[in-house]
């Protein structure tokens, strides 16, 4: 990440200020790996720990949907509230005022176990662990579509919402075109995604209930014990939709590696409109992940086999949808 798009650090004081409704600072340590959101563990006085998150609600480097993000994050702990087999933090509290920080802020219990991507587990096939961790997050994805919502879309995007899930998911991928025409993002198949969108409208009209989507449930996000593989808690809702389950899907294969039986279950993705959305879903990540890369600013030697990648996804999407 370019210097200018590294989220800046939180004073001392501005942490001890946003923690105080749950408990006073004793310690604080920065976690690594945001690209717009700053976050922190924070050690209560007579112990415990907390997460602090913060992120802008709006910014350059942000694509439409991202924005309030924050707002969403929320929202979706506040939901799991009553629903602890959905394992996701107690929400602690909530800054919205942007008084302490320019962005909004969410305070968090912190979770135990390790994230998936650092426990060390080798290949489903050959590692116990691995196995019992894929299983339980294929489980998981079921019950978080049990989660209804009223209408389509983002929480706090209006504009990205609607009564059925074909106009919804029109307006999406909409806004994913215009942010790749704003930020001059070359080689977007644009025509091509419209084709797409109206050759398959009959199969995004069979969704016709919101449920809740992660869409980002990737191992980084995932919270396991690291001797037996059991999933321990989700975090990073911020970019859940209200729309169709098969995009938790692809974005817990976001590398189109491959859609093992675990994860699958009992889900139909092989009837003709089902095959169509999974495509339309590999198609909208595709998208997101090439758009996001020049809009961030992300460098480095990977960004280019990164790019390759992304790209080669959609295509591929686009190639299977027929246009």
């Amino acid at each position: 990440m370019p210097d200018d798009a590294t989220p800046p650090s939180l004073t001392t004081d501005a942490l001890r200020t946003l923690v105080a409704p749950v408990g006073a600072l004793a310690t604080a340590e920065r976690l690594e790996g945001g690209q717009f959101a700053t976050t922190y563990r924070v050690g209560l006085a007579g112990g415990g720990r907390v997460v602090v998150k913060t992120a802008p609600a709006d910014s350059p480097g942000l694509l439409t949907h991202e924005r309030d993000l924050i707002r969403t994050e929320a929202a979706v702990y506040a939901l799991a509230a009553d629903r602890p087999d959905l394992l996701m933090p107690a929400l602690l509290h909530t800054d919205f005022s942007r008084e302490v920080v320019p962005g909004d802020v969410v305070v968090a219990a912190h979770l135990d176990g390790v994230p998936w991507a650092a426990a060390g587990f080798g290949a489903p096939a050959e590692d116990p662990r691995a196995a019992r961790a894929q299983a339980d997050l294929g489980a998981l994805l079921g019950r978080i579509g049990t989660v209804t919502g009223e209408r389509f879309g983002y929480p706090h995007q209006p504009l990205l919402q609607a009564t059925t899930w074909r106009a919804a998911f029109t307006a999406v991928v909409g806004a994913l075109l215009a942010d790749a025409e704003r930020g001059a993002v070359p080689g977007i198949p644009a025509d091509r995604v419209r084709a797409a969108l109206a050759a398959h409208a009959g199969a995004l009209d069979e969704v016709t209930v919101p449920r809740l989507v992660h869409t980002d449930l990737w191992p980084g996000n995932l919270f396991v014990d690291p001797a037996t593989g059991a999933l321990l808690g989700v975090i990073d809702p911020e970019r859940a939709l209200w729309g169709d389950p098969l995009l938790d899907l692809v974005g817990a294969d976001p590398m189109w590696d491959g859609l093992p039986a675990a994860l699958v279950g009992d889900r139909d993705v092989t009837s003709p409109g089902a095959a169509a959305r999974l495509l339309l879903a590999r198609m909208w990540l595709g998208l997101v992940m090439t758009i996001e890369a020049p809009i961030r600013g992300y460098q480095g030697d990977w960004v280019a086999g990164y790019d390759a990648a992304n790209r080669r996804s959609l295509a591929r999407a686009l190639d299977g949808l027929g246009v």
